[in-house]
């Protein structure tokens, strides 16, 4: 559930831009270790959180600006102001090659550079501990009708 798109939670079809935040949850497990939301149980309170705004928390030392950035807005909630895959390519390849091609006078190539540097000694230097995961986080396939039925009714009525 973690992984699926709010508009999709409230039985909207399944668009490209659905898929573009489930690869910001992507994001966050390659860059944290931790799968979204594995402390809660993964319910209709879950479905209603992520309805809502409630996103997995990032924290800048432990993750580069620039990166976090980029996962936050593939998490917008409206589908339509989330990057394209074009930008999101744009971008990685912009992190990529801060570190492929050393330039001194490149500033933006070395903020990015020094973000994801000091993000990896952070990680060297704080060894992540997985925290428990909740007995009923689900991180397989399997049907979310009984856990999205009636939200937009719940979400309506606050």
């Amino acid at each position: 559930m973690p992984y699926v798109a709010p508009e999709v939670l409230r039985g909207k079809s399944h668009i490209q831009q659905s898929d573009i935040y489930s690869f910001g949850m992507i994001m966050y497990f390659i860059a944290t270790g931790r799968q979204p939301f594995a402390n809660r149980a993964h319910d209709h309170n879950l479905a209603l959180d992520i309805c809502k705004g409630v996103r997995p928390e990032s924290n800048e030392p432990e993750i580069p600006k620039c990166y976090i950035d980029l996962m936050k807005k593939c998490w917008i909630s409206n589908p339509m102001k989330r990057p394209n895959v074009t930008e999101i390519e744009e971008l990685i390849r912009l992190f990529y090659n801060s570190y492929k091609t050393k330039s001194d006078d490149d500033e933006i190539d070395n903020e990015i550079e020094d973000q994801f540097t000091e993000a990896e000694t952070y990680r060297k230097s704080n060894k992540f501990i997985q925290s428990n995961i909740h007995h009923q986080a689900i991180y397989m396939s399997r049907l979310l009708n009984s856990h999205v039925k009636d939200l937009n009714k719940h979400l309506n009525d606050e």
